[in-house]
């Protein structure tokens, strides 16, 4: 059975979860009107693995005797800069999630919850995948500056992302 401590900790992730698929379909929505068609895919792919990841922990909830408490999502960002800002805005989001997921984790600890520590640890060695992906990103489109062919080039090689199987880790 979940406290009433840890289930408003993964209630809330649940929708933080909802957010960041939210804002990253904003993000590929935004790529799409500046046809960058392969950047607009890993995005909308990025959106579907943040949303399996809110439904872990509505998944996770339910199994542990709680309750799922839904709340509004934010609105997200719509407009940026460049590519690279949309990019860099999806590491420092990135960072912030591996905060919030170290949090949980403290939380689960600190409440001597072995069965959240032990569901939290999968998020942990995700957060790590997430904050190397888009910081490789970052890095790329920083070396490549306003070379438009290296853009396009990039643009090609993210839209060559596919969504994992179902039922595998990756979810």
């Amino acid at each position: 059975m979940l406290s009433d401590n840890m289930q408003e900790a993964f209630n809330r992730q649940l929708n933080a979860e909802m957010f960041s698929a939210y804002l990253y379909l904003s993000m590929s929505a935004w790529f799409e009107g500046i046809n960058l068609k392969g950047m607009a895919t890993w995005m909308k792919f990025q959106a579907q693995e943040e949303l399996m990841h809110s439904l872990k922990f509505y998944d996770q909830i339910h199994e542990r005797g709680g309750t799922v408490a839904l709340t509004a999502v934010d609105a997200p960002q719509t407009e940026w800069a460049s590519p690279l800002a949309v990019f860099e805005a999806t590491y420092e989001h990135e960072q912030k999630v591996t905060a919030m997921i170290n949090d949980l984790v403290d939380l689960s600890i600190a409440e001597s919850d072995h069965a959240a520590n032990a569901f939290l640890q999968w998020f942990v060695s995700e957060q790590v995948e997430e904050e190397d992906a888009a910081n490789g990103i970052v890095e790329q489109m920083k070396l490549i500056g306003d070379d438009r062919g290296a853009l396009f080039m990039i643009d090609r090689e993210l839209g060559q992302r596919v969504a994992p199987p179902a039922g595998t880790a990756e979810e």
